[in-house]
């Protein structure tokens, strides 16, 4: 009787078209939630790599307009920082780089001896509290007192802010399809509780309880995500990496940040078990509920 009664359970899902149609809905929407969870850890990734590139760097920028005195004022503030424990590194742009950073701008009038150009410095900061901040802008202006300490951190900010935007969104979307998921699991049991309706009196009259009959359903549902959030992630894994190429091809330092480490491609192989332990707790929540309801 035992052995009866649980052949009837394994084949109580066994709808070819269902269980596929099924699988084939979690292959996209683990698609689209591989995507958008790669997308999210990109953009994580940059702004750490924002954070540490100018985290602790300034741009002193001298711009009395006449030359000699911008001159002697570069020399005095460059030898000040140069002097400071907390500055591990100060330099001086060369005057030649910035016009040709101009030269967009301005053109060939930004290679012109009449045209005045701030001279600047590039300086990196070991240690980054407001009090070593005060500290280095006080040496600075003490020696030159036309000159201005800006932090590069401050310019971009704005970058900063769409970068954690962007980050959020992604997360936001990843719960929407978790969500989204966990609706589609609860149809579907609805829907295989209706189907085999008739089936489901017979094993309760056979002695099944309604955890028994639960299991059964949270065990196919949840296979069921399990095999098509491997194929959604195969796929999304295929794109990721497609991407990736191009960006790769593009030779910039900010886009290199969009580049996912092992600990990112981690977190997306596990994104499918993940899914399906939502399915599974989703599918028995919903059988035991509709089977109190209906007892």
């Amino acid at each position: 009787m035992t052995g009866r009664l649980l052949a009837a359970d394994r084949r109580l899902l066994d709808d070819r078209r269902g269980t596929r149609a099924m699988a084939w809905v979690m292959a996209i929407m683990l698609f689209l939630t591989v995507l958008a969870a790669a997308f999210g850890l990109a953009t994580l990734g940059v702004a750490a790599v924002l954070d540490r590139q100018l985290a602790g760097r300034l741009t002193v920028q001298i711009a009395t307009p006449a030359e000699h005195a911008r001159t002697r004022e570069a020399t005095a503030a460059l030898a000040a920082l140069q002097r400071l424990p907390e500055v591990r590194r100060a330099v001086a742009v060369d005057p030649a780089h910035l016009a040709d950073m101009l030269e967009p701008w301005l053109g060939a009038d930004g290679a012109d001896s009449d045209l005045p150009i701030p001279a600047m410095i590039d300086v990196d900061l070991a240690e980054t509290s407001p009090a070593t901040l005060a500290r280095v802008r006080a040496a600075v202006r003490a020696a030159a007192p036309g000159a201005r300490v800006d932090r590069q951190e401050s310019w971009l900010a704005p970058v900063r802010s769409v970068m954690t935007m962007l980050t959020g969104m992604a997360g936001g979307l990843v719960l929407l399809m978790a969500g989204a998921t966990a609706a589609v699991v609860i149809l579907a049991a609805r829907a295989g509780l209706d189907t085999h309706s008739d089936t489901i009196d017979v094993l309760h009259m056979l002695g099944s309880t309604d955890v028994q009959v639960a299991r059964l359903f949270q065990r196919r549902i949840g296979l069921d995500t399990l095999i098509g959030g491997v194929i959604g992630m195969a796929v999304a894994f295929g794109v990721v990496m497609l991407v990736g190429a191009q960006l790769d091809a593009l030779g910039s330092d900010l886009v290199a940040g969009l580049r996912l480490g092992v600990g990112d491609w981690v977190i997306l192989a596990c994104l499918p078990v993940a899914f399906a332990l939502l399915a599974t707790l989703a599918a028995r929540l919903a059988v035991l509920a509709a089977l109190r309801r209906v007892l």
